[in-house]
């Protein structure tokens, strides 16, 4: 086989996990529920959220909050200031993708 499988968790409960990390992409699955919320941080590279279930906040910077429902993917630039939540009543699902891998920026 030259592939690789990659397993994440189907779940209903928060949870941030990391997924691949190499030199090529880093890729994080985030589940949380109503009210739950990542830490306020900046980009540590150019970053593509894919909303799978229900709607992310985001807050950027300075600008007002924009909501995103499933079925959206949403490109983030490095080094932006990112506040992200649930503020819905449906459990929010999404996938990070950082490209390229944040560990291969220098003072990523």
């Amino acid at each position: 086989m030259i592939e690789t499988q990659f397993t994440f968790t189907l779940t209903d409960s928060k949870i941030i996990e990391r997924i691949i990390e190499d030199d090529h992409v880093a890729i994080n699955h985030i589940v949380l529920n109503k009210g739950e919320a990542l830490p306020e941080h900046y980009s540590n590279s150019n970053v593509y959220m894919i909303v799978i279930r229900g709607n992310v906040a985001l807050k950027l910077n300075e600008q007002a909050e924009n909501v995103y429902p499933a079925g959206s993917i949403v490109n983030i630039p490095y080094k932006t200031k990112m506040n992200v939540c649930n503020a819905n009543e449906e459990t929010l699902e999404f996938f990070i993708v950082k490209a390229p891998s944040p560990k291969t920026l220098i003072n990523g």
